[in-house]
């Protein structure tokens, strides 16, 4: 669809914030400290804190490319820009593949809480010896999923009112529970008894970042990314929307894991054997039955669908943009683009999304745990062309209006990327070899598009995406063959894993750049100009961006 002029200045800011903060406020505060705390004890509080500088520079990269060119769905575009075709659809496909990922997510956490209510049937929806989903469990979480996915189904105006609304009930939730947690009793021995404040080591902290749902609970900032094109002032939207909904985040998430490391029972912690002993269907919940909080278990219960589903507006939106930007793209069929005629929403792209969540619920999502592990990883896969694409651009485009300007570009984007390919290292063997097998699927997926539009010149098709294609063979090598603590098989101890994937990342960033500039010169890469979209962008100096028909 064509981003006219009343379009993009659809959503105010305040809306826009709050989507983000919708986003972030999903089903990660209900589960993310409870895992963090069993995998990392204590020391989960650093975990966040390592989590949002990571997600904020991130963040920060694609401010600056999505304010310069405020495509919605714009994460699975900014491959294109940079590289060209081929990477564009590598990149897309992993954004796609993070973004419709998070649909079912959100349904399963609402099923787990479930487990909390006082109803037999609710109790047989998780296997209490696995944590895994029963049979029922699926079915309801399947329900769940198809009336989530409802919400979105009409138009995007609908979108920010409901959006905005949920938001502010589900933010005082989180609230609330804490104060109510922290008043009924704070142990601070919880802190330093049962192997002290790290008891499993600095690298299960490390572990727990991109593991245990904190870069799942801040990847809520693509949410505004991904819709800030409709923004009515996205150069500035975008990257002061980033800013509240991240910093906000960070003191609800660190009050939430202080709040359940304080709370939780000696006599349980001392009878689970530590930490990693604690594993509670429905963490906070749970917490509160224990306590006899009756008043907050209802809140939870009531939170555990108000959150998922205020999340999940935004991750329909954003995941048919993915689609609708891939079918543009020419590498998903033309019709998936599709917006229907009154509620100017992408109904193809939307079913796709749907189906996809189905199978995703039905093979791997046994519970929030086992889908949060594999569908952070995708994210962190996601990320890793947002600091590319600002150094590429900087040099091909350096006459491109740019709202907003990453400062010291030069430094942060080498090391944003040396983040992300650490953060990917942290996410364990096995999960980093599935997630990089399911990215690289859409090689042979490009060249068969390519061959059959009559490109016959492959080899020079696939030369910008090169480095791509390396980069996730050697960190899944690395990874196989890294630390235990790491999922590995101990080849690298310690913390040499982490080390050698830090050392070697600048030398993929600056290929990749290289890549990039040099695909611009081939003529590989075809930018939007400001007149393909909007005429009328061009002659307002205020607005002076180019803007993408999409």
């Amino acid at each position: 669809m064509d981003m006219s002029a009343g379009e993009r200045k659809g959503l105010s800011l305040f809306a826009l914030i709050m989507i983000g903060i919708g986003s972030i406020f999903g089903s990660g505060w209900l589960f993310g400290a409870g895992s963090a705390a069993q995998v990392a004890g204590p020391a989960a509080l650093v975990a966040w804190v390592i989590g949002v500088i990571f997600i904020g520079m991130i963040a920060m990269s694609y401010a600056e490319v999505g304010s310069a060119y405020p495509i919605p769905g714009g994460m699975a575009r900014y491959g294109h820009l940079s590289h060209g075709p081929v990477l564009g659809f590598l990149t897309g496909w992993a954004v796609w593949i993070a973004t419709a990922s998070l649909i079912p997510i959100e349904s399963i956490a609402a099923t787990q809480y479930m487990t909390s209510w006082s109803f037999g049937w609710a109790k047989g929806l998780v296997d209490p010896a696995t944590h895994q989903l029963t049979l029922s469990g699926t079915v309801v979480s399947l329900i769940l999923t198809l009336a989530l996915w409802l919400t979105c189904f009409w138009s995007v105006q609908l979108l920010a009112r409901a959006n905005t609304v949920l938001t502010l009930v589900k933010f005082a939730i989180p609230v609330l529970a804490v104060l109510a947690l922290v008043g009924s009793g704070f142990h601070t021995s919880n802190f330093t008894d049962h192997g002290g404040f790290a008891p499993y080591g600095w690298p299960a902290v490390l572990t727990a970042v991109t593991t245990c749902g904190v870069v799942f609970a801040f990847n809520g900032f693509q949410a505004v990314v991904n819709l800030g094109g409709a923004a009515k002032n996205p150069g500035r939207a975008i990257p002061v929307a980033l800013i509240g909904a991240l910093a906000l985040g960070l003191v609800i998430y660190s009050a939430l894991q202080v709040a359940y490391l304080g709370s939780v029972p000696p006599e349980l912690l001392e009878r689970a054997g530590g930490w990693q002993g604690v594993n509670l269907n429905s963490p906070f919940a749970d917490l509160a039955g224990l306590l006899m909080l009756h008043w907050v278990v209802t809140m939870l219960q009531f939170g555990a669908f108000i959150s998922p589903a205020g999340s999940n507006i935004a991750n329909v939106a954003s995941a048919a943009y993915m689609v609708t930007n891939l079918a543009e793209t020419g590498f998903f069929p033309r019709k998936l683009a599709a917006v229907h005629p009154r509620y100017g929403t992408a109904r193809p792209a939307m079913w796709l999304n749907l189906a996809f969540s189905v199978v995703l619920l039905l093979t791997v999502g046994r519970s929030w745990q086992a889908l949060a592990g594999v569908v952070s990883a995708a994210m962190v896969i996601s990320y890793l062309i947002g600091p590319i694409a600002v150094g590429v651009l900087r040099r091909t485009r350096p006459e491109l209006p740019r709202p907003f300007r990453l400062p010291a570009a030069g430094v942060l984007c080498p090391v944003t990327f040396a983040f992300a390919a650490c953060a990917l290292y942290w996410s364990k063997w096995p999960e980093t070899g599935k997630i990089t097998v399911l990215t690289l699927v859409a090689a042979p997926v490009a060249a068969l598009v390519l061959w059959r539009r009559g490109e016959r010149q492959l080899l020079r098709q696939f030369a910008p995406a090169w480095w791509m294609i390396a980069f996730l063979v050697w960190t899944a090598t690395v990874s196989a063959l890294g630390g235990e603590e790491f999922g590995g098989r101990g080849v690298l101890p310690g913390v040499l894993g982490t080390a050698l994937i830090a050392v070697t990342a600048p030398v993929f960033y600056f290929w990749a750049v290289r890549s990039g500039v040099k695909a611009h010169a081939r003529g590989l890469t075809s930018a939007p100009t400001p007149t393909e979209a909007d005429p009328a962008a061009v002659a307002t100096p205020d607005d002076a961006r180019p803007m993408a028909s999409v």
